[in-house]
């Protein structure tokens, strides 16, 4: 469990310091958008609420499916207590796009979900749009919406 984490916070520090630089090109910004978000998903699976905290944008709101809105506090301090302990938290691979609008890139993948909270435990995948914004630090993840769970298929 400690070699993905540790390979998902290279990726953090690799994408973050291609963010903080001038932009080099849309490809380059898509690339470090999608290591960033595939590193931020790796971060909520460990409950690091310090890596995540670097990774979130100070304004950060989350939607989920039921129409819950979830601030950056509320993600942090679940992450904190271990209110989810996850067996799963990844991107279907190959369903992960990045689409850039100047300072702003918007991520679309399809996230499976294995976890436990609460002591009831839980199975499910949904689509998400995660939004990032260019800062003077780099690239920083502002807003997200997050479908209800896809049907069994």
């Amino acid at each position: 469990m400690l070699m993905p984490v540790a390979a998902a916070m290279t990726s953090l520090a690799l994408a973050a310091g291609a963010a903080a630089a001038p932009p080099a090109g849309p490809e380059t910004d898509r690339a470090a958008v999608a290591a960033l978000d595939v590193a931020y998903q790796a971060a909520v699976k460990a409950n690091d609420a310090d890596a995540m905290a670097a990774i979130l944008d100070p304004r950060m709101t989350l939607v989920v499916g039921t129409g819950g809105v979830v601030s950056r506090e509320d993600l942090l301090a679940a992450a904190r207590n271990r209110l989810a302990v996850y067996e799963i938290q990844d991107e279907a691979p190959g369903s992960q796009t990045v689409r850039l609008f100047g300072d702003t890139a918007v991520v679309t993948a399809r996230l499976r979900l294995k976890y436990v909270t609460g002591g009831k435990a839980f199975d499910r995948t949904l689509w998400f749009s995660d939004t990032y914004v260019r800062t003077a630090g780099g690239w920083r993840y502002a807003f997200g919406q997050a479908s209800s769970a896809l049907p069994d298929a």
